[in-house]
């Protein structure tokens, strides 16, 4: 017989298993929030990239606050032309957020592993390739 107090923990254990997705949420919702209200196409506001001052090339994260706010202020097609990769790879990131959370909410265990691991090497030999490219003549269209 399930009882009031059988409702409870389940609920309480629910609650507990969304608290670290819904987490995660308001942390990048605080992030997309600030970079949104505090431009980084002023100078002054954000450091440079370290990479990109200490050599004068670009690195496969640069301009990546500049395509958050674009995309925060509902312009995909700027936010591509700064960092097409960081564009690219956010609905993957929102499937996988978003998987996680309907595993917790459904009280299923959460997988360890994000992807296999020929995937994530595929997606390493992408970045490096993007990071090359992007500061090559030919792959201009790249750079933020």
């Amino acid at each position: 017989m399930v009882g009031p107090d059988t409702v409870d923990v389940a609920r309480s254990g629910m609650a507990r298993a969304m608290l670290a997705p819904l987490g995660v949420a308001a942390a990048a919702a605080a992030v997309v929030a600030f970079v949104a209200v505090v431009d980084p196409n002023e100078p002054g506001h954000y450091p440079t990239c370290p990479f990109l001052w200490l050599t004068g090339l670009y690195c496969p994260g640069c301009g990546t606050l500049r395509a958050i706010h674009a995309l925060a202020h509902g312009d995909p097609l700027a936010a591509l032309g700064l960092n097409p990769l960081a564009v690219a790879v956010t609905p993957l990131l929102l499937f996988w957020w978003g998987r996680w959370t309907l595993r917790s909410w459904q009280g299923r265990p959460v997988r360890t592993k994000l992807a296999h691991p020929v995937y994530i090497w595929a997606f390493l030999v992408l970045v490096i390739v993007y990071w090359i490219v992007r500061n090559l003549p030919f792959g201009e269209f790249l750079a933020p």
